[in-house]
């Protein structure tokens, strides 16, 4: 199974606690993870750029792609300089083995420091793999991508984040409800690492997995209020819909978790095909807005009114 349930002397991050170790325990991306199994198996492993959003495996891939291939000689977490790890460093290896330079957030490397690393490739080529993990693969150089093996990471689904929290509640016999963990999958948007962050620090605050208590550890509008928002919205009730959102504002919650629980939970409203097309491309815009700055509850407002104009019959306007 994944990770270790033993006790320590100090209580890990369940996040680090339950990290899977070996790749048939990694959830979620079946078709990459076989590809990679394969690769385990053969022992003959190119350079490879795995690419997708925070929180989806793509670290966790690579250090159990090199825990089955290197065996007892696998290290964690040993920090030097790259280029004397690949020219000094003396370190056995099984037969047929290379040595493997993991490298996290890559694409947060300037080019000056991508050309380095291309020319290191070259010159250490029948020594070392590197493996690579970005949130975003176009940013990394060409000459790079050329010599890599390119994977691309899915985000995971509402079903495999349920298992895996099942799985981590029973081991740490967490008291949960349904909805509580549905809850925790709404606030993670397919972010594995953030959804169990988020269970174990609600677990910790309320030892209870509830609705509730997992948006206010998230400090995020209940998704119950927002969907009053958009049922006064549809009704055209603009004077309900403004007071419902002052009111949220008020509560003390930024004008960006406001917008962002608006349009996660448009996603999944009941409505009209073309209004939900409408909605999501008004909150769009209204949402780049906000990121520019334009933060007050007169900009929820105005969008609150661009909302509810949809379902205006323009015949009781008077025009």
């Amino acid at each position: 199974m994944f990770g270790s349930s033993k006790s320590t002397p100090y209580e890990l991050p369940w996040v680090e606690k339950y990290r899977p170790t070996i790749l048939k325990d990694i959830v979620g991306n079946n078709e990459t993870i076989q590809r990679l199994q394969i690769i385990a198996n053969d022992g003959n492993m190119p350079n490879i750029i795995i690419s997708g959003s925070p929180g989806i495996g793509k670290t966790t891939s690579i250090l159990c792609l090199a825990h089955e291939l290197l065996g007892s000689s696998y290290k964690e977490k040993v920090k030097l300089k790259y280029k004397s790890f690949n020219s000094g460093s003396k370190v056995t290896l099984p037969p047929g083995r290379t040595k493997i330079v993991i490298l996290d957030e890559a694409d947060s490397m300037t080019s000056g420091a991508q050309q380095a690393l291309r020319r290191t490739m070259e010159i250490f080529s029948h020594t070392t793999r590197f493996a690579l993990a970005c949130n975003i693969s176009s940013k990394i150089i060409e000459p790079i991508q050329s010599r890599c093996a390119i994977l691309r990471y899915n985000r995971l689904s509402d079903l495999e984040l349920l298992k895996r929290l099942k799985e981590i509640c029973e081991f740490e016999k967490v008291e949960y409800t349904s909805e509580g963990l549905e809850a925790l999958i709404f606030t993670s948007e397919g972010d594995m690492r953030q959804a169990v962050n988020n269970l174990q620090s609600t677990y910790s605050g309320f030892k209870l997995i509830s609705p509730n208590n997992v948006f206010k550890v998230c400090d995020q509008p209940h998704p119950v209020m927002v969907k009053e928002i958009l049922d006064s919205c549809l009704n055209a009730n603009v004077q309900k819909a403004c007071d419902l959102m002052e009111n949220l504002f008020g509560q003390g919650y930024s004008s960006i978790d406001i917008i962002s629980t608006l349009f996660k939970v448009v996603k999944s409203f009941d409505m009209m095909e073309y209004q939900k097309l409408e909605y999501i491309r008004i909150i769009g815009n209204s949402h780049l807005k906000i990121l520019e700055g334009c933060e007050s509850l007169v900009q929820l407002c105005g969008l609150i009114c661009r909302l509810c104009a949809i379902s205006i019959d323009p015949k009781q306007l008077n025009l």
